[in-house]
């Protein structure tokens, strides 16, 4: 399991953020507060609000597959 902060700033990056994780056969999740969501969902996303920080959690051990997810999402991540 692997956990990075990201933002969206707007509708498209919530669009595009779900077009490049739908492609992970793995469960991704959208964290905000006390709220998970899947993240391969567009409205919830959108629901969480927009623009909006939020942690991403992809479930996997595998390093290959987390090393190729981080440059994925690079352009949201924020650094903490």
């Amino acid at each position: 399991m692997k956990i990075m902060k990201i933002k969206l700033n707007t509708l498209n990056d919530a669009n595009s953020l779900v077009k490049t994780i739908d492609k992970y056969d793995y469960d991704i999740d959208a964290v905000c507060g006390r709220y998970v969501i899947d993240a391969k969902s567009i409205m919830g996303l959108l629901s969480l609000g927009i623009p909006k920080e939020i942690f991403i959690v992809i479930h996997t051990n595998n390093k290959d597959v987390i090393s190729k997810f981080e440059e994925d999402i690079f352009k949201w991540k924020v650094e903490e």
